[in-house]
């Protein structure tokens, strides 16, 4: 039986700053892992989440093009950090720093797993992203997705860095939290 969100609403999840949501899927996305935390959240239970595409959270105000983006990355093997906005089971949404790690298989090297780390953004990190993907968004029903790749890409060259650098530079965590944030990833290895 498919699970149906209701549609989105003006509601904000506020996020602990000291619990990160966690969550892993397969190759093509399907969730293989949720913790209890990403439930609470999301408001599906961790049985509703896992044999589900994890598009299930995704928020129609998000641009597809940081998704090809992203995935463009990860399929790569490589870590991208991305600051998205989620949607809950109903309507309601919240706003997460995701970073990446990638699982390989230890025989064949390919890619087997992702594994998803998210915590809250700071205000400042969304008041400057929501106006860049609302653009993006604006141009992805007036002119496709490939358009709005090519507006991400020029706005990034004219900042001259990547969409990882541009988003380290908004909200990666720094000093002590970085280190509390790679000890937590240590823990699901």
């Amino acid at each position: 039986m498919p699970i149906i969100s209701r549609p989105p609403t003006q509601n904000e999840v506020k996020l602990s700053s000291h619990k990160y949501i966690v969550s892993k899927t397969d190759a093509k996305g399907k969730i293989i892992y949720a913790n209890d935390y990403f439930s609470e959240v999301c408001g599906y239970t961790v049985d509703e989440l896992v044999g589900s595409p994890h598009n299930i959270i995704r928020h129609p105000d998000m641009p597809k093009a940081v998704f090809y983006l992203l995935w463009h990355y990860i399929q790569q093997g490589k870590n991208i950090s991305a600051v998205v906005k989620n949607l809950t089971k109903n309507g309601d949404y919240y706003w997460v720093m995701t970073d990446f790690e990638i699982r390989r298989s230890s025989t064949t090297n390919a890619i087997t797993q992702y594994v998803a780390f998210r915590h809250s953004v700071p205000k400042k990190v969304i008041e400057e992203i929501e106006p860049l993907y609302a653009r993006m968004r604006a141009i992805e029903e007036t002119d496709g997705m490939e358009a709005s790749v090519d507006f991400l890409m020029a706005f990034l060259d004219e900042k001259q860095m990547d969409y990882n650098q541009y988003i380290a530079q908004l909200a990666k965590p720094r000093g002590i939290a970085a280190t509390l944030f790679a000890k937590m990833k240590k823990m699901f290895d």
